[in-house]
């Protein structure tokens, strides 16, 4: 018999504390990193200009939580001060990939116009239009600016508006947010001597940071009144497994949010270790999933060769060796077989989404730098996956893999 929907239940107070749109009211673990935002900030308090600000490290890190949280303190301030006119805007660019395109969107934004067509000096005129309007001092948050890859104008543009002429009277700050680091260091020279005034790394929490902040939350996120809804190991498990992984602080609440819907679900009283193995096991399936769902047949083919390799024991693998087991794979499926230099694409093209990892090594004094790959996911899982892929399973002679 399928399940009824009944009311409330013994695990949750309020689950939504562990939603990843959740602001959390203090980052004690991020004191250093909001004292340099704040630092960052602070001039516009003596009438100056704030700094551009570029602030990075990977995912979950805490970065946008911590930048929103002091332009909310500063924006408090401002409202108190008659003469301080301070704006701003916080824009998502991870659906952009060329600096035309989050112009356009911010036009489209600020003046409800969106001037898809014209030339980009046309759009940048119009940008630069309503931001005269609005006036005063304008802080541009982006998030995810990474995406736009190596097309990083909009880095100059902005944060040169005045002084270029553009406009006047007004201040146009910009704050870049990136979880690529080798984005940081592609900047072109023009917008590192520009948008970079303060560099802000957050580096990847341990256990110890991790564990505080999953209390807070499980503090308010489950039910406490009377009993343990948590078993004592549960955070601590949340939290090594997380930090073991990415140091990512929203992974590790989404171990602890499945694994308390894990104990729900099966109408138990108490959310348990074997709960989180269990939500990291299925979370992580997910997680590779979603990085291979949609790929093509040659990204397929790149990451079966790196798997084949894991599989028998001999990754970290040079692209040379990846590449003969790629033809390998390849031949063994009927595909088209492509050159190193595309498949070395493709690897970088799975490195992106998560699935893969590559290393930077030396091969002695003359032979130069070389990369090896290797998987960043775990090996079983993936081949459960990759066996749903029935071309690349049979080549890969998967049928009777357990």
């Amino acid at each position: 018999m399928s399940k009824k929907f009944t009311a409330g239940g013994s695990i949750f107070a309020d689950e939504t504390v562990l939603y990843e749109d959740y602001m959390p009211e203090s980052l004690p673990e991020r004191e250093v990193e909001l004292d340099r935002i704040h630092e960052a900030l602070e001039p516009i308090t003596r009438g100056a200009a704030p700094h551009n600000t570029f602030v990075y490290g990977k995912t979950g890190q805490g970065k946008t939580v911590a930048v929103e949280h002091k332009l909310r303190q500063l924006e408090e301030f401002a409202s108190t001060q008659d003469d301080l006119n301070l704006t701003t805007i916080h824009y998502n660019c991870a659906q952009d990939t060329s600096t035309y395109q989050v112009a356009v969107n911010l036009v489209d934004d600020l003046t409800g116009d969106r001037p898809w067509g014209h030339d980009k000096r046309t759009v940048f005129q119009s940008l630069y239009e309503a931001l005269q309007d609005i006036g005063g001092t304008v802080i541009i948050v982006l998030d995810e600016i990474d995406s736009i890859g190596t097309d990083d104008d909009i880095l100059y543009e902005l944060p040169r508006a005045r002084k270029n002429g553009h406009i006047e009277d007004m201040w146009v700050r910009v704050i870049g947010i990136s979880n690529d680091f080798d984005f940081r260091d592609n900047l072109s020279p023009k917008v590192k001597d520009t948008l970079c005034d303060e560099e802000i790394h957050f580096p990847p929490y341990d256990a110890n940071q991790l564990t505080p902040i999953l209390r807070r939350r499980a503090k308010k996120a489950f039910q406490t009144e009377g009993k343990n809804t948590l078993s004592d190991d549960v955070i601590p498990h949340c939290a090594a497994l997380a930090a073991q992984d990415r140091g990512s602080a929203r992974q590790a609440i989404r171990y602890l949010y499945k694994a308390g819907e894990i104990a729900s679900s099966r109408d138990q009283d108490i959310v348990r270790r074997e709960h989180v193995v269990e939500a990291e096991e299925i979370l992580e399936r997910k997680s590779i999933e979603k990085g291979i769902r949609d790929l093509t047949t040659q990204d397929h083919l790149a990451l079966a060769s790196v798997v084949q390799l894991e599989k028998d024991g001999e990754t970290p693998a040079r692209t040379r060796v990846v590449y003969a087991q790629y033809k390998d794979i390849a031949n063994n499926a009927g595909a088209n077989q492509i050159a190193m230099r595309r498949v070395r694409d493709h690897l970088q093209e799975l490195e992106m989404v998560g699935v893969l990892q590559s290393h930077g090594r030396q091969t002695g004094v003359r032979g130069g730098p070389h990369y090896v790959w290797e998987l960043d996911a775990d090996l079983g899982v993936t081949l459960e996956v990759i066996k749903e892929i029935d071309r690349i399973a049979d080549a890969m002679g998967l049928a009777d893999f357990g």
